[in-house]
């Protein structure tokens, strides 16, 4: 968690707002970040900070990772960074910022846009969500591999926005997909990576906007479930929790491993397992999971309904099991951090 004494740096006013559309991740008026941090600076939001020649821009040659945080501590810290710092050593990307640095980083740019409140009578508790992006950096040389790309230091930046869950009307009606063109390649070495480069997940979510749904889940090449395009995929059968294995050219989510090793105590049986389209619309019930977005109901898969259409209780009580999760770790946390600056 980010461990650090907060600075009350406060708003500069600039505020906007994300168009609302179809899409249930755009859930209406958001307020835009007045700054961000990049390599160790606050600076505006609204002012360019990255070079024309960053690889980042130019090839999409970078890796990130979302993250949520609450009452300013951010949640599975450790793990969001180890993935990131997994995905930049496969594309060889020498991040050398540590992991403190990181985290101050998030604690410095949480209390500058008053995203860390502990909650009291004045203010509401401080709800966020969080983007770390990692470029190779900026060089002046054109080319995939030019001369010098290992001496260039990454380019760092770190986002945060008010956090949005879905709407109510959201998770009573669940979200709608269908089965992406895109297929993945399970024996890609990129297939694990999380890469800045997202025309596959540009042009699938573009592909289910068309169709007039929420999102499309990809397929392996050999027709297996693999995931959403910002999420897991889960199915209910009974008490069997089932998910794709790490075998489908999935990114295994924090939220995925989370729902995994607590599905027991839940009442569950996980169960990481070959999966296909059938296998959703024949379940109980299925839902998306992702570590901003949490657990959301999917009830309907290329038109066809998944059980009774309907969210199901169970997805439900898995969502509010998680979201108590995610509050409890940050209460802890955040006495912790309380400890920490009055010693």
């Amino acid at each position: 968690m980010a461990e650090r004494s907060r600075r009350g740096v406060g708003r500069n006013g600039r505020q906007g707002t994300r168009s609302a559309g179809r899409d249930w991740s755009r859930r209406g008026v958001v307020p835009m970040p007045a700054r961000v941090w990049v390599d160790g600076r606050l600076v505006a939001a609204d002012e360019p900070q990255l070079r024309v020649d960053d690889r980042g821009f130019q090839l999409g040659d970078g890796v990130f990772e979302t993250l949520r945080a609450r009452r300013g501590v951010v949640i599975e810290l450790t793990e969001h960074v180890a993935r990131l710092r997994e995905s930049a050593s496969a594309l060889r990307i020498g991040l050398s910022m540590s992991d403190e640095d990181l985290a101050n980083g998030i604690a410095e740019l949480l209390a500058a846009e008053e995203l860390d409140s502990p909650g009291d009578d004045a203010q509401p508790v401080g709800d966020a969500a969080l983007r770390i992006t990692v470029s190779r950096g900026a060089i002046a040389r054109r080319g995939l591999l030019p001369d010098g790309l290992d001496s260039i230091n990454p380019t760092v930046v770190i986002q945060a926005w008010p956090y949005a869950p879905p709407p109510p009307a959201v998770l009573a009606r669940g979200v709608t997909a269908i089965t992406a063109a895109v297929r993945r390649d399970p024996g890609s070495p990129l297939a694990g990576v999380k890469s800045t480069s997202r025309a596959d997940y540009v042009y699938t979510r573009l592909e289910a906007e068309a169709a007039g749904v929420d999102d499309a889940l990809f397929l392996t090449l050999d027709g297996r479930l693999s995931e959403g395009t910002t999420s897991n995929v889960f199915a209910i059968r009974s008490e069997r929790l089932s998910t794709p294995g790490r075998d489908a050219a999935i990114l295994a989510g924090t939220t995925r491993t989370w729902l995994l090793a607590t599905a027991e105590s839940l009442g569950f049986r996980p169960d990481e397992a070959d999966m296909r389209p059938e296998d959703l619309v024949e379940a109980d019930e299925a839902f998306l999971s992702s570590s901003v977005a949490g657990i959301v109901p999917l009830v309907r898969l290329d038109g066809r309904p998944v059980g009774d259409g309907r969210p199901g209780a169970a997805t439900l009580r898995l969502r509010e099991a998680r979201e108590s999760w995610i509050d409890e770790c940050s209460r802890v946390g955040r006495r912790a951090i309380v400890r920490e600056v009055e010693t």
